[in-house]
């Protein structure tokens, strides 16, 4: 009997884990295998400085553990941003501090709020940690800093702000991020997530930096993998006050940043020129096809005011997101269509080349003309 038992029994998930739904990243092929242009995952299109190319190839043997504190890399990020390297902790990608922020600082009980079309990786941070994920109304796809607010609980203990937004472009700011830190609890983290604050102009900086550096309840995260074009390397980084750190630092994987990662990371950032060449090309093709798209509107195709390097595309007429999603896979491009994030009716398209814009635009041109 014991036996049968014992082969009957299987270890359970916690209720929450079974609750999550997992992320589901950007495709890179057809349903049929086909290779297709990949501009779903908002990738750098002008690929990754060659500097950071030339100190990946020269990285240290693999054989050895990386630095586990990755101090140059800190020393350089702080000098670079006037922050004191022992405020700054190293992750795997940006998610990973998205994951540890709520795990620190929110558990059963708890609630960890957000925007609706925020970043999907907040409700699986949420749910991970066993907190209870709290869903603000949008404001015409944007953050509003008032329903945030209006939704925040004595059981609220984490919120989290990606500005710009994505998968919806929209920015918040400085004024608007003020006013909403400063209506917070003091035991309430706000987590800036920064994944593409390096295509702002210098002058839209949201002042995310010098609340994290003034604050004790302020967490500001970035990623090397879209400006800097280290997408595969999964290197980001967040800065708080030393009590924050401390508590990521307890609980982020050992060796999180692998050393060839941390020596491309760092030539990364000496490169400027390849990180504005990259800023200005996005602000560029962006407006371009925008104004493609702003075209079209008479067939019902909407491009949101977007502050990152891509756009979401709203299809409000006879022409449907899921029929443009195949259209462009049929001409060989595959985009992000996000029904699994109440988007059915968008598609967050990423700034490519130049070349790569102009078919876009001209295939859904074509097919919104042809539609009926």
């Amino acid at each position: 009997m014991a036996d049968t038992e014992t082969t009957m029994r299987t270890p359970q998930p916690k209720p929450w884990i079974e609750a999550l739904h997992a992320y589901v990243p950007g495709k890179s092929a057809a349903p049929d295998g086909r290779p297709l242009v990949k501009l779903s995952a908002n990738e750098n299109p002008l690929g990754t400085s060659e500097h950071a190319l030339s100190a990946r190839a020269d990285a240290l043997a693999p054989s050895r553990y990386p630095d586990p504190e990755a101090k140059a890399l800190r020393g350089a990020i702080g000098q670079m941003h006037g922050i004191d390297p022992a405020r700054v902790v190293m992750g795997t990608g940006s998610d990973e501090l998205l994951n540890l922020a709520a795990q620190g600082y929110a558990g059963p009980g708890d609630e960890v709020l957000y925007v609706r079309y925020g970043f999907s990786v907040y409700d699986i941070a949420a749910r991970r940690c066993g907190a209870t994920p709290v869903v603000a109304p949008d404001g015409d796809y944007g953050t509003d800093v008032d329903a945030l607010l209006s939704l925040v609980s004595e059981r609220t203990r984490v919120v989290f702000i990606a500005n710009p937004n994505n998968p919806t472009g929209s920015f918040l700011p400085k004024g608007e991020i003020a006013r909403l830190h400063a209506a917070l609890p003091g035991d309430v983290l706000l987590v800036l997530d920064q994944a593409y604050g390096e295509y702002l102009a210098p002058e839209d900086d949201d002042g995310g930096l010098l609340l994290a550096a003034g604050h004790h309840n302020v967490l500001v995260t970035r990623t090397f993998s879209k400006i800097y074009g280290l997408a595969g390397e999964r290197i980001g980084w967040a800065t708080g006050a030393p009590g924050i750190v401390a508590t990521l630092n307890r609980i982020r994987g050992p060796f999180n940043v692998t050393s060839t990662g941390q020596a491309t990371a760092l030539a990364a950032l000496e490169d400027r020129d390849f990180v504005e060449r990259s800023r200005v090309h996005n602000a560029q093709e962006r407006a371009r096809f925008t104004s493609e798209i702003e075209a079209l509107g008479n067939h019902g195709l909407r491009p949101l005011p977007s502050e990152a390097n891509f756009v979401l595309v709203l299809f409000e007429g006879a022409l449907t997101a899921e029929k443009a999603y195949e259209g462009l896979a049929e001409r060989g491009y595959i985009v992000r269509w996000l029904p699994g994030q109440g988007l059915p009716h968008g598609l967050r398209i990423t700034i490519g080349t130049r070349d790569q814009m102009d078919a876009i635009a001209a295939a859904l041109r074509e097919m919104a003309e042809g539609a009926q």
